[in-house]
């Protein structure tokens, strides 16, 4: 891999708590976790304390700190897997890497450092606007192909770093329903960039943005329902990651997908999953065209601009359609001021 530095204070780590016992989970990662601050968010559904081992640096948020911080008693916002959220909000350093609690670290001869390899990632320029067909070209022993322009072989900023996971692979609930044994064996030591103007589906299980770049763009802003036991609880991911996509395409920031790895263990039911998810399967057939379509003015040269704009074409194009999409524009404008609010106490 190519040599960065990586300086240990510029880098907060997200950790959404959704069960109370984190002891294995830290452990696990503790040769990595052990030198960053460790920004813990606990679920507001969950009744019981947090279990966490000594000799981290780290900050629990609780529902009582939300709601001090927020100055309101809402907390529906950040409930569930959209708890981590709030750390990205609360955070105040440049990089912010989020990995789930049900996650660990891939271990060949030693443990494989995700946090490092998400940095190189977010360090290392990208390259969307010509694809080059060998994986990255940043990567130590790459290079672009014949025929790639040499104007474009110094890149652009990446800003987000998607990383993937084995085992538990992210597949929906009715993939999962039919296919109930299939797991993700395959390790690929690459990462690529993500073409310009192509979308793709992002999860906050594994990843990493330069949050002075596109923080504002990661938002939980899509519910199928205020009850959170009505929602697909992983659209929320799926929305940020269009909206975010769309945001690093207008303003000629690359994404990376590939490596890092995590081992991601088994949790939750196919069958309830489906449950939750149906409707808002359903709804990615009017989501996708939208963003197939969306345009932002040359006025939006910051991510706070370029959300604004989204929602008021959501408003406009999509709201008339599915009451869902209104309170996604509304939610949308109110996490902007909220952000800008929180950044500037």
């Amino acid at each position: 891999m190519s040599e960065v530095s990586i300086r240990d204070d510029e880098i907060d780590i997200v950790i959404g708590a959704l069960q109370p016992d984190l002891t294995s989970f830290l452990e696990e990662w503790r040769p990595i976790f052990s030198r960053f601050h460790l920004i813990i968010v606990k679920d507001p559904n969950l009744q019981e304390e947090l279990n966490i081992p000594g000799g981290f640096n780290h900050h629990v948020y609780t529902k009582s700190d939300i709601q001090r911080i927020l100055s309101s008693s809402n907390t529906d916002l950040f409930c569930g897997y959209s708890c981590r959220y709030f750390g990205y909000l609360i955070s105040n350093k440049k990089y912010i890497i989020s990995v789930d609690d049900d996650c660990f670290p891939i271990k060949d001869q030693n443990t494989v450092d995700a946090i490092t390899q998400h940095i190189i990632n977010l360090k290392s320029p990208a390259a969307p606007f010509f694809f080059n067909t060998l994986y990255d070209p940043f990567r130590e022993g790459a290079d672009f192909v014949r025929g790639y322009p040499f104007s474009m072989r110094s890149g652009v900023p990446c800003a987000l770093s998607c990383g993937l996971w084995l085992n538990l692979a992210d597949y929906d609930a009715p993939t999962q329903a039919l296919k109930p044994d299939q797991r993700n064996s395959r390790y690929v030591d690459a990462v690529l960039t993500v073409p310009a103007k192509a979308m793709m589906p992002v999860s906050g299980i594994n990843i990493a943005f330069d949050r002075e770049l596109v923080g504002p763009a990661l938002l939980p802003a899509f519910r199928l329902a205020k009850e959170g036991n009505l929602r697909w609880e992983t659209m929320e991911d799926i929305w940020s990651g269009m909206c975010v996509k769309a945001v690093c395409d207008h303003l000629g920031f690359g994404v990376k997908s590939g490596v890092p790895y995590v081992w991601r263990k088994e949790r939750g039911d196919a069958i309830e999953s489906l449950k939750k998810e149906w409707e808002g399967v359903k709804v990615m057939e009017e989501v996708v065209p939208f963003f197939q379509s969306l345009k932002l003015s040359p006025q939006a040269t910051t991510a706070e601009a370029c959300i604004t704009e989204i929602a008021a074409a959501i408003k406009g194009q999509l709201g008339n359609s599915e009451s869902v999409f209104s309170r996604a524009a509304e939610t949308m404008v109110e996490w902007v001021k909220l952000w800008k609010t929180v950044k500037t106490q």
